[in-house]
């Protein structure tokens, strides 16, 4: 089980990310309306030392349609490793719901305690 939090109204969980360089561990906005992986700043990319594999075209949550570079990068969690899609971008850093699938994770986000949930199922 991995226990997150909120931060004003926004639910924020850590997602270990590695790549040659360094292992990081990011907080992150657990964003349902993400679909892919992770999202990280260009600077965590930087440090982690992923290499841009592309762009691809993302609909941001505004409605329009950027170019984002990506990359590959391993996550872990509780113990389990497996290769990601990381996107690079400016904004803040996002765990997605491909995440959680990849991983076999239920989120659990109880607004009214404020607390997230991550269980394997």
């Amino acid at each position: 089980m991995i226990k997150g939090g909120f931060v004003e109204n926004t639910p924020w969980i850590k997602v270990v990310v590695a790549w040659v360089r360094s292992v990081q561990v990011p907080f992150v906005i657990l964003d349902t309306g993400f679909t892919g992986d992770l999202q990280v700043t260009p600077q965590i990319a930087e440090e982690l030392g992923v290499k841009v594999a592309g762009v691809t075209k993302t609909q941001i949550a505004n409605g329009d349609v950027v170019d984002v570079p990506v990359a590959l990068a391993v996550a872990a969690m509780e113990g389990e490793t497996k290769y990601v899609e990381v996107l690079i971008s400016e904004s803040s850093p996002l765990a997605g719901i491909n995440l959680l699938t990849k991983f076999g994770y239920k989120a659990i986000v109880d607004c009214k305690f404020r607390s997230v949930v991550l269980q394997k199922v």
